[in-house]
């Protein structure tokens, strides 16, 4: 129960910020109205009713690519036996 309330939470927030950012606009076309409910000694009726429609524009995101130049650092690797050999050189001097 609480994951769905949580998801729930988390939609309202990704569809405020949408609006606030402008990248969601939401337009109603058209309004609601409330069926007529009629209670009877036979039950209960419901006549009419209109759920509403509404118009969603959301912005686009447009994704490319294009060639470009990384420099990569070099990579030197030594044996044990060197890395000895030159810090003893090092030292000698």
């Amino acid at each position: 129960m609480r994951a769905v309330i949580l998801l729930l939470i988390v939609a309202v927030l990704v569809v405020i910020a949408g609006v606030a950012s402008g990248y969601l606009k939401i337009n109603q076309t058209r309004p609601a109205e409330v069926p007529q409910v009629a209670a009877t000694g036979k039950g209960v009726t419901a006549k009419g009713g209109q759920a509403p429609a509404f118009d969603v524009e959301t912005g686009s995101v447009k994704v490319g690519t294009k060639e470009t130049t990384v420099r990569v650092p070099s990579l030197e690797v030594q044996k044990p036996g060197q890395d000895q050999n030159q810090a003893a050189a090092n030292g000698a001097q």
